[in-house]
Parts: C-alpha cells; structure tokens; sequence
C-alpha cells in the first residue's frame, strides 16, 4: 500500500523561495513523502549505456544518474535535510512508468523519450539529451553526405521506428537506393562492415554503442545529417508540477554552469567502464542548442 502524505506549509514556502517559482497553488507532494520518510528514490535502468547501467562494482551508474545525484542534492538544500538518504530501484521499460505513478520512486533516471502519449501519464524534465537518426559508413567510404548514397544498397534494422523516418528521407531527397532490412542492429552493422550495404541509419547512440564494442571502431563514421530528433529526459508523477520543477533547475544549474558539458565530455567522449570503450559521439548542433535553452518541447 502506497501511502499518500499531506502537503505541509513549510515545504511549500521553503520550496517556492530556494526554486523561485513566482506562484503556487500547491505543494509538492513528492517532497512531502520524500521529507517524511528521509529518503529520496530513484529508478534506474541496468542497462542503457551510457545514460543508466550497472557499473563493474554493480552499483548504477550513468548520465542519468550523475543528474539525478544533482537532484538529491537541490532537495537536500530545498527541505534541509543534509543526511537524506538515496534508494536506488532498477526498472525497466514495461513496468518504469507505473511504479514512478504508484510512488514506489520518486525520478525515473534512465533513457526514456519524452512523448505526447506519454506525457498524458508522467511529465518529464528539460532534454537531457537530445537523439537523431544518422547515417553510419565505412572510414574508407567516398560517401561524405546522404546524397552519396545514390545507386547504392542501404540496410536498416526490422522494426525499428527508422525504417519509417528513412523512406521519407530517401523519397524528400530523391534518392535511387535498394533498401534492404536486418533482423537486428548487430546484423546491420555486420552489413555495412561487410560490405553488403553502403550505410546504416539508425539513431545515432545506438549506433554509437554498437561501433564502440565492435572490433575496430575506428573501420566506421558517422554523416554529419541529423534527422527527426527525439528528445529523452527525466521522468516524474504528472499531477505533481512543483516537484518537477524542482527537477528541471537541478539540470538547468548545471548546463548554466558547464557542469552539464563536463558530464557530456565524460559519458560521450571519454572511454567509460566496464570496458573503457569510447562512444566517440560529440555534441549534437540540437543538444547544444538545448543546453543554451533548457526546455521540455518536442519539437526544436
């Protein structure tokens, strides 16, 4: 049984001044159960590198979780409660969303796109990152932009949601290519290894992780073309406004103090455990521009 704790004055005073919220018609009730039983929650994924994953000592690691850690922090501050403890609850994608709406966690910090459809079940933070579908090459490739790829055999994988985005893009911009399907992303990248397709269009950090656990990651390139972007971001209970925006100045502190790049450079740039591999994946044009401009917004 989930209890339901009655917001008090104090929190909501003490909230509105640290977060500057003009006005109010409530308090959080997320920091009111957080408040009374002296701990926050966060849900986790076990597996989406390098945003929410189990690290080699077993204990959640990731993007995510470094800008959740900055959420515990502003709540800390927010109720005055420097020893508030932290619970960490792995969750994945069938069950992420009814267990933040029943309370059993307070953040959902993992890899989840921010949608319309679901938005009408949760509310998400500011974009903490910002994924595009690329087109992937081989090094040695004489294919520079998509145009390149006229006359020539593309592979994308079954059932991805970019078999879709790709015939749009292909029939927008013209292009004679056989387009031919995988039955998983490893057999597409095996596929364009191989030779067998000129490309791979897939988003770009699935793509990303995939060439950083391949043999020679170094055998293949990104197009510099980004297309329809998806936007992933925190998640927290939809009928709790305030506690989101709690959320959202946590990360917006830390783009404004270049904390939030720092972070980027260390999960994207950088070689990262448990393998040390390097998803060599520098800033999109469309991060950066959410960096500068923090907001929820599903379009750019």
């Amino acid at each position: 049984m989930i209890r339901r704790y009655a917001p008090t004055l104090a929190i909501a005073a003490l909230s509105l001044a640290l977060l500057d919220v003009p006005t109010a018609q409530a308090a959080s009730s997320t920091l009111d159960k957080i408040r009374e039983v002296g701990k926050i929650t966060l849900g986790y994924r076990e597996a989406s590198i390098p945003f929410a994953y189990l690290g080699s000592d077993q204990k959640p690691t990731g993007l995510s979780l470094d800008l959740c850690s900055a959420v515990a922090d502003k709540i800390r501050i927010v109720l005055q409660r420097p020893e508030l403890g932290i619970d960490y609850v792995p969750v994945n994608a069938s069950n992420r969303i009814p267990l933040l709406q029943n309370g059993t966690i307070d953040v959902e910090c993992g890899s989840t796109t921010n949608t319309a459809e679901r938005q009408r079940q949760v509310s998400f933070s500011v974009a903490t990152y910002v994924a595009s579908p690329r087109w992937l090459v081989s090094a040695t490739s004489g294919v520079m932009e998509p145009k390149g790829l006229d006359g020539q055999t593309v592979v994308i994988t079954q059932g991805s949601l970019n078999v879709a985005v790709a015939k749009q893009v292909l029939d927008e911009q013209k292009l004679n290519v056989t387009l031919i399907q995988a039955k998983d992303h490893a057999e597409s990248l095996l596929m364009l290894g191989t030779g067998r397709a000129a490309a791979w269009f897939e988003d770009d950090i699935l793509i990303a992780g995939l060439v950083a656990n391949a043999s020679d990651p170094k055998a293949f390139r990104m197009l510099g073309a980004t297309y329809a972007p998806s936007y992933y971001g925190l998640m927290t209970r939809r009928e709790d406004a305030e506690f989101k925006a709690l959320v959202d100045t946590a990360i917006k502190e830390n783009m404004a103090s270049g904390a939030f790049n720092q972070l980027y450079a260390k999960w994207f740039e950088a070689p990262i455990p448990p393998k040390g591999q390097n998803l060599r994946l520098p800033m999109s044009e469309a991060m950066k521009a959410r960096v500068a401009s923090p907001s929820d917004a599903l379009a750019p």
